[in-house]
């Protein structure tokens, strides 16, 4: 094994995944996954703290853009709205090419207490982000909270029906059509 190769946390990425996929989440070591990438087991610790964080990398790029997407919401928008702003802005982690891992790793979580709960930790801080950032745009409580958890709801929704196996539509547009369907459940007129 060489001292450094480019790619290597694409490798190792890639590596893990193959391998909770043929032989499970739980039987997979970190010492398999730097094998089967072609590393050390130290260079994958130094990549990733975990195996479980390799299904979670670019957590930290999809917060960036939900508070991103808050922040740069229309200033007279609602509070509902520019929450959903930030969930419209994570289209970019969530296109076609990127549709069969995605399918493949929400099995892998599905199927893992473990992976469950920190899915949940990253719905939390997503919550957390839109949260803070309807406080800057001058929302206050409970409003704020309401709206930032209803974007996650929102969030959820529309992950969850990105990944049906029938579904072709793009994020975005599940998005809308799932905002607009809670609206409908709270007695909110559409636009």
């Amino acid at each position: 094994m060489g001292r450094w190769q480019p790619g290597t946390r694409a490798r190792l990425h890639t590596a893990a995944v193959r391998l909770f996929t043929e032989h499970g989440y739980e039987e997979t070591t970190a010492a398999d996954i730097a094998e089967a990438a072609g590393v050390t087991e130290r260079t994958f610790f130094r990549h990733f703290p975990d195996k479980r964080e390799v299904l979670f990398d670019g957590q930290d790029r999809l917060i960036e853009a939900v508070a991103r997407g808050v922040k740069e919401a229309p200033a007279d928008a609602a509070p509902l709205d520019v929450a959903v702003s930030g969930v419209v802005a994570a289209v970019e982690f969530f296109d076609e090419e990127r549709r069969p891992y995605a399918r493949m790793r929400q099995l892998l979580v599905d199927a893992h207490p473990a992976l469950q709960e920190r899915e949940r930790n990253k719905l939390a801080q997503l919550a957390d982000v839109v949260h803070r950032g309807l406080l800057d745009r001058g929302v206050t409580d409970p409003a704020a909270t309401l709206a930032a958890e209803s974007a996650v709801v929102v969030f959820r929704s529309t992950i969850a029906q990105w990944l049906r196996e029938d579904e072709q539509r793009p994020f975005d547009d599940i998005a809308r059509e799932t905002l607009a369907s809670l609206r409908a459940v709270a007695g909110v007129p559409v636009g």
